[in-house]
């Protein structure tokens, strides 16, 4: 034994003495420092990036290769022959009109520690490498500074598709781009107790994770640049071109359901039980350990076309989820994380039609079968004994599809001038289908399962687009300008007549209430209600086909007065065939404070146009809570019934957004920090429940859109990052944070009562978007063909008001997640982690039940599923 460690000691001695310290400049060709570009030893880990002047210094064998590489510039190699290697990067062909995109600049020069506003740039195959999360919104979540999203339970359509935010600003006042073009939004309004009540979204997790190289997040106001939405920054999603590379992954995770702790105080531990599939939504299965098993398959492939760069780059994602079940209250039986069985296709090619043409095209296909508990149903009206003895739980399941293209043509003139005409349409549908369900009102005659009608939005956006770089003047300039012509178009489509129906004594559908009456229930002598409960169908009087179009102009203009102080301008006209024009303008700059600080800020105005949604969606649904049930009818915003109660027409969202920060490079150390501000005006709002029982429409209460209030947020985003190579392995760390504090100025309530118009609960939910702050302490190591991963993500406290009128704290949280993984081979990696790897809940709330989730936690911080284990096989050839 002796004798094999004094061997391993002076083999090891022997490889420490072997190795050399090689540093350098990387410049393009032009002279100008790159930073960020990645720098390798060949057929290692081992790697640095260059700082902000480009420089970079790493350790390696004697024999070692260097392989330099950055998106947009020719690949290159160098033996490490001398410790002084300087490297000048040419722009790769083929690749001449795929410019680097960084979100927030139109300047193909601008990179993103010199740009003037904060963008994050996160490597996509890094983090799901790295992390068990499976869904893009999880993966933001955690590595993204302001970036917040969470599972929901008992929010309806907000249960299969997460609404996500920037900055706790509102879902719809986050742009969403893929390759740089406009991605459409979803079809769901969120209306319960969720983030971005009253909002829409888009749907971040119809994209494969495996379809993506990066994403780029600017956390800035972008009207002025790209036009409605932007208010709290945009969301570029880049996808792969890589070719002649097969890579993809297995995993397998489930949810530990041992709910215990201080967070139950009281409550023995508990066992997840899972709801039985079989329809009827009022049995249980047995004790589990685990529950929510997910299996996901994914993989990616790219071809070349042709000899000059051409490419053709496929994904395709299978996703199969099973529910959670997590401890709830007798009257809320079934509470938990929707289940979920998906796939997702993607494609994105490039041809070259030239020397400088190219045509390129990128699109996807996403079907989603989910599977979410409504509230349990306990009261007698909506139980019929002899169907569902002691209750229900009803089902909501929804098929959602989501499919788009995009295409466009891109060409460079000989005086150096840029085109780009391109076309881009979406469209989401989001069907229910109601099951372990009942209408009342058919008592045992009753089908258990209906199909409940839906809702579908399609975007089509023509984009043509024109630039050019001017090095001549002074040290550089960039002009754009262009125009964009959208169609929107929103539809509500009705279900079988059962879901939405009240029936009579002889099951013939209520059409005068005069003659006709439902069933009485025995219990309470009420009548019984109709439609399909857990959620009431859309019945004809919901139908919706309306759309709307718009057209915009903008121009960009980028100057670089001298090396070290940047100037951007931008303008943008926007008018919407329902509601006018609007112009918004932004200015931005960086200077440089030495070599190694950078001053940055930037003040625009910005807009959100209303969706085609919050003017015209309207519902009559049950609003359950532990008081009991009542009939509320959502009007659209266009109705009489609205105006009646003074409710104005839907106009556009104003604000005002400024910012100021500045960034700094150490050698291996970087550092970001930029503080905001966001004053919005009308903001629209989902209002409280007003009395409308005088109005004889069927329901005791009514609910509204409205520009309802003014708010202002002021917040801080810190980045720092820290990466050096050793003798022992690779090393870095990141702590990524923000602070975010937003108050409700003025509630524009008119002549109404402030308390139901908008009162200590709705504000309650709009101010609790987000945490006050967040921050996120990411360790990684990696030797060789060993790599960990350990991270720390502590959320502040979350304070709700109850339907008790009574406040919900929800006390600050850490959440720990832990990875590690093997290189077996060249093709095969084994990764096994966990997330939430102690097993955190939100804070238990009271025994009454009266949070708006009806279990004991609301989703404010991390979830409520606790410990998530996983296992990835990871593959590539």
């Amino acid at each position: 034994m002796k004798k094999i460690a004094l061997l391993l000691f002076l083999l090891n001695t022997a490889f420490l003495f072997a190795q050399k310290e090689v540093s350098g400049v990387v410049k393009d060709k032009s002279g100008a420092p790159l930073p960020g570009v990645n720098i390798v030893e060949k057929g290692t880990s081992n790697g640095v990036s260059t700082d902000f002047e480009g420089s970079y210094k790493i350790k390696v064998k004697e024999d070692a290769t260097l392989v330099f590489s950055y998106v947009g510039f020719s690949t290159v190699e160098k033996a490490a022959s001398t410790n002084k290697i300087n490297v000048v990067l040419g722009e790769s062909e083929g690749q001449v009109l795929s410019d680097v995109v960084v979100t927030g600049s139109r300047s193909t020069k601008r990179t993103v520690v010199n740009s003037a506003v904060p963008i994050d740039v996160i490597s996509v195959k890094d983090v799901t490498t790295q992390s068990g999360k499976i869904e893009i919104n999880q993966l933001l979540q955690y590595v993204a500074p302001s970036f917040n999203a969470n599972k929901q339970s008992g929010s309806d359509g907000a249960d299969h598709v997460d609404p996500a935010s920037l900055r706790g600003m509102g879902p719809d006042q986050t742009l969403v781009l893929i390759n740089g073009k406009r991605r459409h939004q979803s079809s769901l309004i969120n209306l319960f107790g969720t983030r971005g009540r009253g909002n829409t979204g888009t749907d971040l997790n119809a994209i494969p994770a495996a379809s993506i190289k990066r994403i780029e997040i600017l956390r800035d106001g972008a009207s002025a640049q790209y036009g409605s939405d932007a208010i709290a920054g945009v969301i570029n999603i880049i996808t792969n071109d890589n070719v002649n590379e097969l890579t993809g992954s297995v995993t397998y995770g489930a949810f530990n359901t041992k709910a215990k702790g201080d967070f139950l105080p009281g409550t023995p531990n508990t066992k997840g039980f899972r709801l039985d599939q079989d329809g009827n939504g009022n049995s249980y299965g047995k004790d589990q350990d685990f529950d929510g098993g997910s299996v996901r398959v994914a993989a990616n492939y790219g071809v070349a076309l042709g000899t000059k760069g051409g490419y053709a780059n496929f994904t395709g994602e299978f996703l199969n989820k099973n529910k959670t079940l997590r401890p709830a209250y007798d009257f809320r039986k079934g509470f938990g994380d929707a289940s979920m069985h998906g796939v997702n296709l993607f494609a994105n090619l490039s041809i070259p039609i030239g020397d400088k043409t190219e045509f390129y095209a990128f699109g996807g296909s996403n079907f989603r079968d989910t599977d979410a508990y409504a509230f349990t149903r306990n009261d007698g009206e909506r139980v019929v004994e002899s169907v569902y003895p002691g209750g229900y739980t009803p089902r909501i399941t929804s098929k959602i599809n989501d499919n788009s293209v995009a295409a466009g043509i891109k060409t460079e003139s000989t005086g150096g001038w840029k085109f780009d005409l391109s076309n881009t349409f979406g469209k989401n549908k989001f069907q229910y289908d109601i099951k372990g369900t009942i209408n009342a009102s058919l008592e045992e005659k009753s089908p258990h399962e209906f199909d409940a009608g839906g809702h579908s939005l399609l975007q089509n956006t023509t984009n043509f687009d024109i630039s050019k770089n001017y090095d001549s003047v002074l040290e550089g300039f960039n002009i754009a300008f262009g125009t964009e012509f959208r169609v929107e178009k929103f539809e509500i489509f009705a279900g079988e007549e059962g879901s939405y129906t009240t029936y009579d004594t002889n099951g013939q559908p209520i059409t005068d209430p005069t003659t006709q009456s439902a069933p009485i229930d025995p219990i309470s002598g009420n009548p019984r209600p109709g439609s399909s409960q857990g959620f009431p169908g859309y019945s004809p009087a919901n139908e919706v086909n309306e759309s709307r179009t718009n057209f915009s102009l903008y121009a960009d203009g980028e100057l670089d007065i001298t090396k070290d102080l940047m100037v951007n301008a931008a303008v943008r006209f926007e008018n919407y065939s329902d509601f006018g024009s609007t112009v918004n303008g932004k200015l931005a700059s960086r200077l440089k404070l030495g070599d190694h600080f950078n001053l940055r800020g930037s003040v625009s105005t910005g807009f959100r146009a209303p969706s085609l949604a919050q003017i015209y969606y309207n519902l009559r649904f049950t609003n359950f809570n532990a008081s009991g049930a009542t009939e509320v009818l959502l009007a659209p915003n266009d109705s009489e019934i609205t105006r009646a109660f003074g409710i104005g027409k839907l106009n556009e969202e104003k604000a005002v957004n400024a910012s100021l920060g500045f960034t700094a490079s150490f050698g291996d150390f970087t550092a970001t920090i930029d503080g905001y501000y966001i004053q919005v005006k009308d903001r629209i709002v989902l209002t409280g429940y007003f009395d409308a029982s005088a109005l004889n429409l069927g329901v005791s209460e009514a609910q509204f859109f409205a520009n309802g209030v003014d708010t202002s947020t002021h917040g801080l985003d810190v980045v720092f990052s820290w990466k050096k190579g050793f003798d022992f392995g690779q090393l870095s760390a990141t702590l990524v944070g923000n602070i975010n504090d937003m108050k409700i100025d003025k509630v524009k309530n008119s002549t109404l009562d402030e308390a139901t118009f908008f009162g200590k609960r709705e504000k309650a939910f709009l101010l609790a978007s987000a945490p006050d702050n967040k921050f996120s302490l990411n360790l990684n190591y990696a030797k060789n063909k060993f790599d960990a991963g350990l991270a720390f993500t502590r959320f502040s406290k979350v304070v709700l008001v109850d339907y008790a009128d009574e406040d919900d704290v929800y006390n600050p949280r850490v959440v720990t997640d832990l990875t590690v993984g093997y290189q077996f081979t060249k093709s095969l990696k084994l990764t096994i982690g966990s997330n939430n790897l102690f097993n955190v809940y939100p804070t238990k709330q009271d025994e009454q039940g009266n949070t708006e989730a009806g279990g004991y936690w609301d989703a404010v911080q991390m979830g409520f599923s606790g410990a998530y284990y996983y296992a990835r096989l990871g593959f590539t050839f």
